[in-house]
């Protein structure tokens, strides 16, 4: 989850890059991260296959962040576009640690049917004619944007005064984009000069069709990768899954009011027709039933969320004053040393 030290350490060393903490790559965090930035009605969700069921079922998309290991001197000959529509949002990544805030503000950025925020919003504006090394810059300087990230930082029990630049044994990771954009298909990847078109799309994020787009380019990544690595991580930024069923719920709400009423208004006729009545009454079935599931999902969306937030509580949470104060009274009750000699005897019995 690393930005790659060696390519950006002259960037980090001319400017003032503050900094931002490794994050982990979980659809909690990222849905919280998102929430923090002040956009509204988005989640993150984990994709643990590319089938197109799997893919239509999140419908709409707004956008695919693709975690991957890192490969120092691999090379890419696809052709990067250099002047890109003045629409499409692409920063460069100037940031270590960042990329997946970063990936995920690609996505964020060039959604015009999302409410992003005031934030983000006025960071969109201002940095409309930038070049792609300012938007980048323009990010770190946002205060909101590093406070919403760095607030998954770890706390630790050292500071130290110089971070520890990744080696070539370091597992380096990254994360890249997939969305589309006024009918193109594009991959943005702030460690690249500019974005990637992978072809003409028709429709937008409610659409399958750029997900059939995405899908083999994805897939083709994962097979080039795997015979040497099999970590990687396949998120959607989707729309909020509760209040797509909220919505639904209420739709179903008022189309069995609607089918009560007619029922009331045959079975006071002095002849009712038994026909349009056990055709109402299957149909107030079948709406029953749409009730029932859309409000089974809203209860798992709930509790999916509140474990969200325990766990990302857990995260944030400062154990090391904890545990401190508990190996103290170990000392003081003479048992820390005799627990560490046995430790290290059994570390040697399994060698």
């Amino acid at each position: 989850m690393n930005v790659e030290d060696k390519k950006y350490g002259d960037i980090d060393s001319r400017f003032n890059i503050m900094s931002w903490c490794t994050i982990e790559s979980d659809p909690g965090v990222f849905t919280e991260l998102i929430q923090q930035m002040q956009v509204k009605g988005l989640q993150v969700e984990e994709l643990y296959s590319l089938d197109l069921d799997s893919l239509n079922s999140l419908r709409p998309v707004y956008g695919l962040i693709f975690l991957f290991k890192w490969r120092p001197g691999e090379k890419d000959d696809r052709l990067v576009i250099k002047d890109p529509n003045p629409n499409l949002f692409f920063a460069s990544q100037v940031i270590n640690n960042a990329c997946a805030t970063q990936a995920i503000l690609s996505i964020l950025m060039n959604c015009s049917d999302i409410d992003i925020g005031p934030e983000l919003s006025m960071l969109k504006e201002f940095t409309k004619n930038f070049p792609p090394e300012l938007k980048g810059l323009a990010i770190n300087n946002s205060d909101a944007i590093r406070a919403a990230h760095n607030s998954f930082a770890r706390p630790e029990p050292f500071v130290l005064d110089e971070t520890k630049a990744a080696t070539k044994d370091d597992d380096v990771y990254h994360f890249i984009s997939y969305l589309p954009v006024d009918g193109v298909l594009y991959e943005l990847d702030g460690l690249k000069e500019g974005p990637i078109s992978l072809g003409p799309v028709t429709g937008g994020p409610g659409d399958l069709d750029w997900l059939q787009a995405v899908q083999p380019v994805i897939q083709e990544r994962i097979e080039r990768y795997s015979r040497s690595e099999i970590r990687f991580n396949l998120m959607a930024i989707i729309k909020n899954r509760k209040e797509m069923y909220t919505a639904e719920l209420k739709e179903l709400q008022k189309r069995r009011e609607r089918i009560l009423q007619q029922i009331s208004a045959l079975q006071s006729e002095r002849v009712a027709d038994s026909t349009n009545i056990e055709t109402l009454n299957k149909s107030l079935s079948e709406v029953n039933a749409g009730i029932e599931g859309a409000t089974e999902k809203i209860l798992m969306e709930e509790e999916k969320f509140k474990k969200w937030r325990t766990e990302n509580i857990r995260r944030k949470h400062n154990y090391i004053p904890f545990l401190f104060n508990f190996l103290k009274i170990l000392a003081e009750k003479k048992q820390l040393k005799p627990l560490i000699e046995k430790a290290k005897q059994n570390t040697s019995n399994q060698r």
